[in-house]
């Protein structure tokens, strides 16, 4: 397969029988290696590189049948042909192919025969490996299609393209491509089995044509890995657009078959999941931006209060979510709102935009967060029948710490006074329902307390319940910071898990 010559193992214990047998094989082009009986075979087929066995029926201390058969259960894709010095019959040549071999010859066997037997053997074996390479390979191939697709983020797609091409070719590999940034990175990995890092690399793309092409160079040329010594380097190209750069397949040439299908269709479908990944992270950073370009710009200078919020969007693999907050002055009153549209897609960000919105408009017309919960319900079940949210609206009097309170299903903010953590409940169905709904809450902050309010992206985890979400909260708030941006980072770091799944939203107030 890889055009150098087969070598063929000629066993028989008579020297002049195996002295015409080499001969001939050799004068045909073959590499000839010898045995003399049935334990040298056996013993030389385990340390050396051998294609085909010809192999003598009557040995001195094996028959061939069984050498045959040992053979053949450690070795199945080797082939075997039988010759014999001896009249036979029918009998002992079907003894012979029903024991492994591949051909049966007899004396007085020609050297044409000979030589024809031993290259359609070889042809059938060779293509048989031919066969079950590709199978193989593709199998391979199919895994890494899929796990380059469903990879949540470019640089573990590269990762994974790189450890697939390794498993695919058993040999070392890199996965070349860029960003939607426009920052070039390949994934290295050193062979099949080891764990692929990524690291910054430029490819000269000057000249690479839209669709796949195939070239060899030297490794020198790609020296992001330690090639095997005395190859080249054989590299797919993969464009899908002429506005896209190319991505990249390196491999060791060695490794490859004749038109190189299984690493061309390779670079195809890692170009194919880089193309989708990067039209995803596009369409996220769009979807991020217009849903902070939604939120406050900044937060009002209170006198009296100290205020701090941390606003988070789920990680890059996740859609944007509908958390929102607002804080406000309004006549003398600090409107604090936050809350959650039900879902995770830019149509939640939109929805999110409408209700923040209309809290505002309705809080300027001096209604009490009861009221404006209540508004807000029949605007929803009007105009957004389908919608669901929670909210929880402050009206708070700085001077004095006169606070007026309502819930529409929000988790419950958190009071925290010297050590002390309670949290501020009142139950009320969310938006989106027709139901009645309870009288506001009234109380006073005292000096020196604060308020917590948040999304639930904060404390719930695929690994834990929310009522351990929220112990583990309470916890964390029987301790607050002097510095509310601290406790604010403190609070995530804690309590969101390292990729975020969900929007996190925190809006922390203290009364000095």
């Amino acid at each position: 397969m890889d055009g150098t010559p087969a070598t063929v193992l000629v066993v028989d214990d008579s020297r002049t029988k195996r002295y015409l047998l080499v001969s001939w094989l050799t004068r045909a082009g073959f590499t000839v290696l010898e045995a003399e009986n049935g334990a040298e075979a056996l013993a030389r087929v385990e340390v050396d590189r051998i294609d085909l066995v010809v192999l003598d029926v009557r040995l001195p201390d094996l028959s061939g049948y069984e050498v045959c058969e040992r053979i053949k259960e450690r070795h199945q894709a080797m082939p075997v042909i039988h010759v014999s010095a001896h009249a036979v019959d029918v009998a002992d040549r079907a003894q012979g192919l029903t024991r492994g071999a591949d051909a049966y010859l007899t004396e007085p066997i020609e050297p044409e025969e000979l030589i024809a037997t031993t290259r359609a053997v070889l042809r059938y074996y060779q293509a048989r490996k031919r066969a079950e390479l590709l199978a193989e390979r593709l199998l391979v191939l199919a895994d890494t299609t899929v796990a380059v697709h469903a990879a949540p983020t470019f640089v573990r797609l590269l990762e994974t393209a790189a450890e697939g091409a390794a498993r695919i070719f058993k040999s070392p590999a890199a996965v070349i491509a860029e960003t939607f940034d426009g920052d070039c990175l390949a994934g290295i990995c050193a062979g099949p089995g080891a764990v692929a890092a990524v690291v910054p690399w430029v490819v000269d793309d000057t000249g690479v044509p839209t669709g796949a092409t195939v070239r060899v160079q030297e490794p020198a040329q790609w020296g992001l890995v330690d090639w095997p010594a005395g190859d080249s380097v054989t590299v797919a190209a993969a464009r899908l657009r002429e506005d896209r750069a190319p991505l990249y397949v390196a491999v060791p040439t060695a490794t490859q078959t004749a038109r190189t299908p299984v690493l061309v269709q390779l670079a195809q479908a890692v170009a194919a999941a880089v193309e989708a990944q990067r039209s995803f992270d596009e369409e996220h950073r769009i979807a991020v931006t217009l849903q902070r370009s939604l939120l406050p710009r900044g937060l009002p200078d209170v006198a009296g209060l100290d205020l701090a919020v941390r606003y988070e969007p789920a990680s890059a693999q996740t859609e944007v979510g509908g958390d929102f907050y607002e804080l406000v002055m309004l006549d003398g009153h600090l409107l604090l709102a936050i809350g959650d549209v039900a879902g995770h897609s830019l149509h939640a960000a939109t929805v999110m935009a409408e209700l923040r919105h209309a809290v505002r408009a309705y809080a300027v017309e001096g209604h009490q967060p009861g009221e404006i919960l209540h508004r807000v319900n029949e605007l929803m079940r009007t105009l957004l029948p389908n919608e669901l949210a929670t909210l929880c609206v402050l009206l708070l009097h700085p001077p004095t710490g006169r606070v007026r309170l309502a819930s529409a299903g929000h988790l419950p903010p958190v009071l925290s006074m010297d050590g002390k953590v309670e949290f501020v409940q009142h139950s009320a169905p969310l938006l989106g329902v027709r139901a009645p709904r309870p009288a506001d809450l009234e109380f006073v902050l005292p000096a020196g307390a604060t308020l917590v309010f948040y999304t639930d992206g904060l404390i719930e985890r695929r690994d834990a319940t929310i009522d351990e979400g929220l112990a583990a909260l309470a916890a964390l708030t029987g301790t607050v910071d002097e510095d509310l941006d601290r406790f604010c980072e403190r609070l995530l770091v804690e309590l969101a898990p390292p990729e975020i799944q969900d929007d996190v939203a925190v809006v922390v107030l203290r009364r000095r």
